[in-house]
């Protein structure tokens, strides 16, 4: 086995578990989403507007909450994702909300070999590049699985966040914002529930923002914009403070939280 598939298993192992225990958290608060609560930000509402009738591929979807949330809104959609767990309640909800979604169980650098169709829309969300060793193939698979005239949108926490050792009160900067060696995290609980016994076993990488728009261009992708914000709709770091807009920023604004691209296929 591979360093690289050593990895990816272990990552998966760690996602498989951490599926059952987001499914009960107050985070992501499955009867709410049950009921009819969305679980997509106003990012990407606001980027992408009206997808109803349009063929939407989401790419590590967790356990689906988001890829079930546009197709409520009408797109065709279909979500793929590493774990089996995760792929398994996808599935299971789909069923229960009485949807239309498609579920693949991959890894995303292998979508285009599960995943035969071409989409209007590719989009991807918070907390996905990072667990990718190289963007180049990525890259290369959205415009894969991009029709012609079809958008790819990302939000995604700015790569200032993957610096700092966030498990500490205090965040400290400790990895580099272009670092290509791997980093290796072990510790106990989930982002969405810091309370849980699991102990997360995670392999992950830093990508500058010039190694993902390059990764793009580079797969003959044009992009429309690159914006940064100061506000991110999730607690990401210690010490954040809530805006009255329900998100989170620093206290001194000295660095952004989150980006969001849209490329397109010309």
């Amino acid at each position: 086995m591979s360093n690289t598939e050593h990895y990816f298993k272990t990552n998966k192992a760690t996602w498989n578990e951490k599926v059952k225990v987001h499914a009960k958290s107050d985070m992501y608060d499955l009867e709410a989403f049950k009921k009819g609560k969305t679980s997509l930000m106003p990012y990407e509402l606001h980027a992408l507007g009206n997808v109803k009738n349009k063929s939407l591929l989401h790419l590590q979807c967790h356990f689906g909450q988001d890829t079930l949330s546009w197709s409520r809104m009408g797109a065709k959609c279909t979500g793929v994702d590493l774990s089996d767990e995760g792929i398994k309640l996808a599935k299971s909800l789909n069923a229960e909300l009485n949807l239309d979604a498609q579920f693949v169980c991959c890894n995303v650098l292998d979508t285009s070999e599960y995943v035969k169709d071409t989409f209007d829309i590719v989009f991807t969300s918070y907390g996905v590049i990072g667990w990718l060793p190289d963007l180049k193939p990525w890259g290369q698979m959205i415009a894969e699985k991009l029709k012609k005239g079809g958008v790819f949108y990302m939000a995604e926490f700015h790569p200032i966040v993957w610096m700092f050792d966030y498990l500490n009160d205090k965040p400290i900067i400790k990895y580099g914002y272009m670092q290509k060696d791997v980093i290796y995290e072990e510790y106990q609980g989930t982002y969405a529930n810091e309370a849980s016994k699991m102990i997360s076993k995670e392999y992950g990488w830093n990508h500058g923002l010039g190694e993902v728009v390059s990764a793009l261009t580079e797969a003959g992708l044009h992009i429309e914009y690159l914006k940064e914000y100061y506000e991110s709709p999730y607690n990401v770091l210690p010490n954040l403070v809530k805006t009255e807009k329900g998100l989170f920023e620093t206290k001194d604004k000295l660095y952004p939280l989150i980006f969001e691209i849209k490329a397109s296929v010309i």
